[in-house]
Formats: structure tokens, sequence, C-alpha cells
């Protein structure tokens, strides 16, 4: 067992979709680091058809025969029922909950001129409203204590966009948002939430990256920056990184200066196509880090 740097020693950390891939990485690392683990698997398949207990009571065998401590869990993130029952499993079992890393999620890759509404709903259901079900039921407890550490698990994808995903981009773009959202209401209560885009191969991504690359992203390879961010210590709040292959990065929005209209009387859309070069123009672009200085930044020339 690892020492105690991160402060992760006799805390409990429920991790959903910890019975393979990304998820099982976290729950040995959290192991490793001292922590009480929830193993939370539905243990269906990648589309999120079927279910069983073998996944996460594996996981939870190598994890006691490591010396540590954890306990299973197969309940749907989908639903509130579900995420309280995890959040029970981890009261019962360790007296607590202290950190809550939503990482269960499908794919139903399908272009959007093929894609039917229950595509749609699915992935939702598991990585929106799964991250929603699972931290509303342990935000409670976590406010009455004075401490919690939350992990959205985002993607390039939600960021950046990615062809025949518009179901799996929109729902991890919404985590972002939900994360960066917590981190504002959970602050003064010393919750932490922050958001991981990762790259790694798991069930999900193993036949869509070449096999020359899955030695380089091994999802041990993202773990150690989700100890950090659920560190005693971790002093970052509402961001968002991008990891993988042993790259970690902070990822911050950015925005052309632009080009600023007095709002006195007609704004025309020639005025606007006449400065379509200065509204794309990303030289000196600014960083904002809240939606305070967005609207400040947006209606500082209507003051002046």
């Amino acid at each position: 067992m690892a020492g105690d740097r991160f402060g992760l020693k006799g805390k409990t950390a429920l991790i959903t979709g910890a019975g393979g891939g990304l998820g099982r990485a976290h729950a040995l690392l959290f192991a490793k680091h001292g922590a009480n683990v929830v193993i939370n698997d539905l243990g269906g398949a990648t589309d999120g058809s079927g279910k069983g207990s073998a996944m996460a009571d594996q996981v939870v065998e190598e994890i006691k025969a490591a010396g540590g401590n954890a306990a299973a869990n197969y309940d749907s993130v989908a639903t509130m029922e579900g995420g309280e029952a995890m959040v029970k499993t981890a009261l019962e079992n360790f007296g607590s909950i202290d950190i809550v890393v939503n990482n269960a999620g499908i794919l139903r890759d399908i272009s959007f001129a093929k894609q039917q509404e229950k595509d749609w709903d699915l992935v939702f259901a598991v990585h929106t409203k799964g991250a929603f079900c699972v931290t509303k039921a342990a935000w409670p407890h976590m406010r009455e204590k004075g401490y919690g550490r939350v992990v959205m698990t985002s993607s390039a994808s939600g960021i950046y966009g990615n062809f025949g995903q518009t179901n799996y981009s929109a729902a991890k773009m919404a985590l972002v948002g939900l994360g960066q959202t917590l981190a504002l209401e959970g602050e003064k209560y010393n919750i932490r939430t922050n958001i991981i885009a990762p790259v790694a191969l798991s069930r999900m991504t193993e036949n869509l990256l070449p096999p020359n690359m899955h030695d380089a992203i091994k999802p041990d390879y993202v773990s150690p920056l989700v100890i950090n961010l659920c560190s005693e210590s971790c002093d970052v709040n509402g961001e968002v990184f991008e990891v993988g292959a042993g790259h970690f990065s902070r990822v911050e929005w950015i925005r052309a200066r632009g080009l600023s209209i007095k709002p006195e009387g007609e704004i025309t859309a020639e005025q606007v196509a006449d400065g379509w070069d200065k509204i794309n123009d990303m030289k000196d672009a600014q960083i904002l880090r809240s939606i305070g200085e967005s609207t400040q930044h947006s209606l500082k020339h209507a003051m002046s």
C-alpha cells in the first residue's frame, strides 16, 4: 500500500463503471492509496444492454487480495434509486462517502441522420443523468460533513465533437457544465468538482483505436490525475483536464477580442459582415474564467 500523501487513507470512494477499463484502474489505485472503494458496475455490454455481477465482484476480489477494502454494487446509475443504493453501500460498509468518480458510460455510435431517439436517450441516461443521480445521492452527505471530491468524466468528443457521436458528444459536454456549476455550489462546503477528458483503452475504445496504440493508452495512465483531483489538498475546482498516454493538461476556454458595436439604435447584419475578420481574429484572445467575466467583457463597451 502506498503512503498517505493524498489524504485518501480511510476515505470512501464510489466509482461507477468500475468493473473494467478506466473505472477498474481508478479503483485499484484508490485502494492502493488506502481508500475504501465501492465498485459499481451494472455488468452490461458497451451499448448498455444486459447486466451481471461478475465484473464488479472480480475487481473487489483483486482489491481484497492486495490487502485493500472494497464492496460491490450492481445498480444502474440511470435512476435515483440506483444512485441512492450506491451511497447506501458506501455508508453501510465503510461509514462515509467522500469521493464520487462518475465514470460509467455506454456507446451508441451512429450518424445523426440514422440515429434514433432511443440511441440519444440511452446515452444521456447513463452519462448525464447517471452523473446527476449518483452525485445527487452523495451530495447531502458531503455538504453535512463539509468535505467532498467529485470527478466528472467528459471526453474530447464532447469538447471538440466527433463524427458519428452526436449523442455521446452532447452528453459528455453536458458533464462539463454540470461539473463547473457543482464546483460553484459546493465550494463553500469544501466540495471540489473537476472534469477529465481522458484518452484510454477500454471496452468502448478498443475497436476504435489501432492496436499499436493500445499499450500507450492504458487506463492506468489516467488514474494518477484522478487521485490528485480527489486528494485532500486538491486546490483546483471546476477545471477541465485532458489526460492520456502520460500527458496531463488543463483546458481553458478562450475568446477573441472580437467586434464591439455600441448598442445604440440599429445593429445591422452588414456591420457584422464587415467586422467578420475581427470577430474571428484569435490574436490576443482572452481567457475567461467565469460567466461573470464573460458577461462583463461583453457589456463593457456598451456601458462606457
